[in-house]
């Protein structure tokens, strides 16, 4: 008798989870493979570490092949779902296409930046959903800094060295945190001549970090202004320009760096797929199934779950949730398939959220008890170093050697502005000429600040407790390197730690 077939597109903190926990259930009596653009999983709430120079890049990601023993990795993207066939379309990184035949699947393609109908941003700002989009700005934020040390212009030379930070969720406090160190390091001890630089940090709502206790919040916004970032509140962006941001309290920002960190939005596959849609997300039953549609299963951003501890409402896109989802995703299509214990429908518990401020600085409310300073920040590495499925020992050998030797700040020059575009749904993924991929469409969502992650080499903060637009063949066109004029998630949250018995590496 042949193995039934389990197709899980999307290797984010959803799909990672489904894929990894449904092989340990199966034991191999299941034909399973993950669709994913990559070959790792992404551990986004480190990223702000990367792009300030603290992680190497490897050091966020998981290899997929090499942790998920008894999974089946193909490498593409996800062009289109064929319900009633039950195939999945695909692109490899070649360009060429594909198909997948499935008896059981699980979307958990996650979610992609934001956009909100602001002139001039989908133009000149840049987003933090993957690594492309980290190292981009570590370059850029490096070469600004140097670049005005040789600016005779005393104008020009204090644009580049205005960096603002849009949304002020967990994603870009913590980019405007770890940035800002990074660059006052650089201009006190690199280039003395350099005036201070200036961050600033914009949202909407009344206060940093909203998501979280207002004791908390009030701390980090302290520690943020103590630092000298400018933080702004009840504050947007109304214009993005070459040479600048207009606020939408008239006051115009003369700076190079317009990073966007105001959300994410489901990834536009699932508006393809034809189903019920709850705010673009695809509607699904307590037990994560697609009604009418029994053998579809959907989870993390991608997916519209009810709430049970809040009956009317929806979990909201954080890793957290999706990482959680994940699972009860795998244990409900193992018991489908007569393979696992019972089904059972996803519940949560909040466990808490942690915020890395930098240094020792963090905020965190584990179990509800709010911390903040050194105490925060060891919880918040140490919940890091439990959840992450692998990189520990390198992740914390990483964090000794910054504490203990001078930070390098070279430019890499491997990631170009156009090629990590805000308006793509392939944010995992760098454009390069004469290739198509999935280039963003219109996509202008009007929405709040900081969303989360937990997708397909999703997003996200702390939380303690974690495609397909049309293809696009034009070869991306090749400016002059970077003056990407102003310019980069749930917030950008993070699971729960890893059971013990699942044999995370």
């Amino acid at each position: 008798m042949s193995r039934p077939r389990v197709v899980i597109v999307g290797a984010g903190f959803a799909g990672y989870r489904a894929a990894r926990t449904l092989a340990r259930l199966t034991r191999g009596r299941a034909r399973i493979t993950l669709l994913n653009p990559t070959d790792y999983f992404l551990y986004l709430p480190l990223l702000p570490q990367v792009a300030a120079g603290i992680l190497e890049a490897r050091r966020v990601t998981v290899s997929l092949p090499g942790t998920l023993r008894g999974v089946r990795l193909v490498l593409g993207e996800a062009t289109g779902v064929d319900l009633d066939r039950r195939t999945v379309h695909y692109r490899d990184p070649e360009d060429g296409a594909g198909a997948l035949g499935y008896d059981r699947l699980v979307l958990a393609v996650g979610s992609v930046n934001k956009l909100l109908p602001v002139p001039g941003v989908a133009e000149h700002a840049h987003g933090f959903r993957g690594l492309p989009e980290a190292l981009y700005l570590r370059d850029h934020v490096t070469r600004q800094v140097e670049l005005a040390a040789t600016e005779a212009d005393p104008e020009a030379r204090a644009a580049r060295c205005t960096f603002v930070v849009v949304g002020a969720g967990y994603t870009g406090t913590e980019v405007a945190a770890h940035m800002q160190m990074l660059t006052d390091r650089l201009a006190r001890r690199d280039l003395p001549g350099v005036a201070r630089p200036r961050w600033i940090l914009l949202d909407v709502a009344p206060r940093v970090l909203p998501e979280m206790d207002e004791r908390l919040s009030r701390i980090a916004g302290r520690v943020l202004r103590a630092r000298g970032v400018d933080v702004r509140t009840g504050t947007s962006v109304k214009e993005a320009t070459p040479d600048g941001v207009l606020l939408s309290d008239g006051d115009f920002v003369a700076s190079r760096t317009l990073v966007w960190c105001v959300g994410v939005r489901p990834d536009p596959l699932i508006e393809a797929v034809g189903q019920p849609l709850e705010r673009g997300r695809l509607i699904v039953d307590p037990y994560l199934q697609v009604p009418g549609r029994t053998e579809v299963f959907a989870c993390g951003d991608a997916a519209a779950v009810p709430d049970l501890e809040r009956p009317g409402e929806f979990t909201p896109m954080t890793a957290q949730h999706a990482w959680r989802q994940g699972r009860v995703a795998g244990e409900n299509v193992a018991a489908s398939l007569g393979l696992g214990r019972r089904r059972r429908a996803y519940r949560h518990r909040d466990l808490g959220f942690a915020v890395d401020l930098g240094g020792v600085r963090a905020a965190a409310n584990p179990f509800g008890v709010p911390l903040s300073g050194p105490p925060a920040g060891a919880i918040t590495r140490g919940y890091h170093l439990a959840a992450l499925p692998g990189n520990r020992l390198r992740v914390a050998a990483d964090w000794l050697l910054d504490a203990v030797l001078p930070r390098q700040t070279v430019q890499l020059g491997l990631v170009r502005s156009w090629s990590v575009p805000l308006d793509t749904a392939s944010p995992e993924l760098a454009r390069v000429p004469g290739a198509s991929g999935r280039s963003g469409g219109s996509g202008h969502d009007v929405g709040g600040h900081d969303g989360s992650g937990g997708g397909s080499a999703a997003s996200a903060p702390a939380a303690i407790g974690p495609a397909d637009a049309t293809a696009d063949d034009r070869p991306a066109p090749a400016p002059p390197d970077d003056h990407p004029a102003p310019g980069p998630a749930q917030p950008a949250d993070r699971p729960d730690p890893p059971d013990p018995a699942e044999g995370d590496t």
